[in-house]
């Protein structure tokens, strides 16, 4: 495992230059995609946002038989067509003008990008050796930030031109990044279907201990509004710090991903391992939790400066988070069936997208300082949890393949 910026040449690089060619294009729309979707298509914001939930729900569920199927029938090739199938539904926000059509559009959006990413897993899986994945995740991870930073300001081009053109020109270049990210993914080598050992039609859904695994990984993952939602809203509603402090926290938790992932997640090789970083960061995210309790009732300039410490707090505690959680998510999963079992694992992204908002601001603008410290004792206790879980998880894996569990303290 390396802590360069870059993967080592070769297939890991291509990856991450498929990450890099369509976050960029996804750092654009998430800029602008609401704006576009109220000022330009004339949708009510709380129809983008029932539509918008609908839609990631129904990803969620695409993601595991979109996951089989790379599986079974090649990870490259499936990958590939989802990167086209997400450039189309991209495309066709450029023509919908009304909600049901929006709807469909966003639906056919999300189970693609669900799809894309268990693709990806599968073939990350089929082609990076079992102790450089994690490596590569974190690589992948600050091409990811990267990408998204310099989209992102391009986004913001548009958001101050403020015409239809440049909203159009937005999404036309996403769906264009979806088609290099497809033209990318088609020069690394094939990896070949896996032999079907099963034909359980539940697959995934009947493995419990794993099942565990993504529920308490999800519950970590509950912070993921914190940067977005529950920092600005915290920041406005109970502190006096300056209202621009919320633009220096987000530059600051990406500058550190894009910087320091990868060397977080040195040393992550094995199940032992990654349920250590699990258990490090909820203690780092407890702490984070109770210095930014801190910044209520204090001066400006000192709740800003007792934020900044809680932000840097934060970050290490994602980064920690991810690493271990990465390694969990591929230890676990059987080999012949990665593709399926990161489409499940994934689902705990689109469920904390969509529950995170509304646990954090109940705990955080409702709770104020209980709040905070409720969320760092739940992710403490979630990240405790991870250890025996995972041991569980590993040792139903080796009973069904008939081998030694794997041990982890």
């Amino acid at each position: 495992m390396t802590t360069r910026l870059l993967p080592p040449a070769g297939p890991q690089r291509v990856l991450a230059s498929a990450q890099l060619a369509n976050s960029v294009g996804d750092g654009a729309y998430y800029v602008t995609s609401a704006l576009y979707f109220t000022h330009v298509v004339g949708l009510a914001p709380a129809r983008v946002g029932l539509g918008l939930t609908v839609a990631w729900a129904v990803g969620s569920l695409a993601g595991v038989p979109l996951g089989r199927l790379a599986d079974r029938r090649g990870a490259r090739g499936t990958a590939v067509l989802l990167a086209l199938a997400t450039a189309l539904a991209v495309g066709s926000f450029l023509v919908v003008r009304g909600f049901v059509p929006f709807v469909v559009a966003a639906c056919a959006y999300a189970t693609a990008q669900s799809g894309l990413a268990a693709a990806r897993q599968a073939l990350l899986a089929g082609l990076v050796s079992a102790g450089d994945r994690t490596g590569l995740l974190a690589h992948l991870q600050s091409t990811l930030n990267a990408g998204l930073a310099v989209g992102a300001g391009l986004g913001g081009l548009a958001l101050n031109s403020g015409t239809r053109e440049a909203y159009l020109a937005v999404f036309a270049l996403d769906a264009v990044s979806f088609v290099v990210c497809a033209g990318v993914l088609v020069k690394l080598p094939a990896v070949a279907p896996v032999a079907v050992r099963t034909r359980d039609s539940l697959g995934v859904l009947r493995d419990r201990p794993y099942a565990l695994v993504t529920l308490l990984n999800t519950v970590l993952l509950l912070r993921m509004p914190l940067l977005s939602l529950g920092l600005p809203l915290w920041i406005a509603e109970r502190t006096e710090a300056p209202a621009w402090l919320v633009s220096v926290l987000f530059v600051l938790n990406t500058g550190a991903v894009m910087v320091f992932q990868v060397r977080m997640a040195h040393g992550v090789t094995g199940l032992a391992s990654a349920t250590r970083a699990v258990r490090r960061s909820g203690w780092v995210m407890l702490a984070a939790c109770v210095v930014l309790a801190l910044s209520a009732g204090a001066s400006p300039w000192v709740a800003a400066g007792v934020l900044v410490v809680g932000a840097v707090l934060q970050v290490v505690a994602e980064m920690g988070q991810s690493a271990g959680s990465w390694q969990l998510s591929f230890e676990l999963a059987p080999a012949d069936r990665v593709g399926e079992y990161q489409g499940f694992f994934g689902t705990g992204v689109t469920v904390a997208r969509t529950l995170g908002p509304l646990v954090l601001t109940s705990l955080l603008v409702g709770w104020g300082t209980a709040g905070w410290l409720l969320l760092g004792v739940v992710t403490l206790g979630a990240s405790y949890a991870m250890g025996p879980a995972g041991r569980r998880a590993a040792g139903a894996r080796a009973g069904r393949e008939g081998r030694p569990a794997l041990v982890a303290p």
